[in-house]
């Protein structure tokens, strides 16, 4: 495994270990989230580059179009969380409450 594939795998498991270990705050599950996306588009972006093929070129772009889409609904759920209950703490909500 070359040094940049361990960099960029790294990235993605202690991404993953965030979301799975520090679930406090909404916020920081969706910065860990964030985290393992911007650590797949690069490696998919290095990857499209290797391959010297432009049939791939389209798929970091796709990732990334993506990836805003899911951080801009997550930011609306915080607000909205916050707004209703008073906090983003994870223990605070309940998913059989309506």
């Amino acid at each position: 495994m070359t040094p940049t594939h361990f960099s960029f795998s790294s990235a993605f498991i202690l991404g993953l270990m965030g979301l799975a270990f520090h679930r406090t705050h909404l916020l920081s599950a969706l910065l860990c989230l964030e985290g393992m996306m911007l650590s797949l588009f690069i490696a998919l972006s290095l990857w499209t580059l290797q391959l010297n093929s432009t049939g791939y070129s389209a798929a970091p772009m796709l990732l990334l179009a993506f990836s805003a889409c899911e951080a801009s609904a997550g930011l609306a759920l915080l607000v909205a969380t916050a707004r209703t209950h008073g906090t983003d703490h994870l223990q605070s909500l309940n998913l059989l409450q309506c």
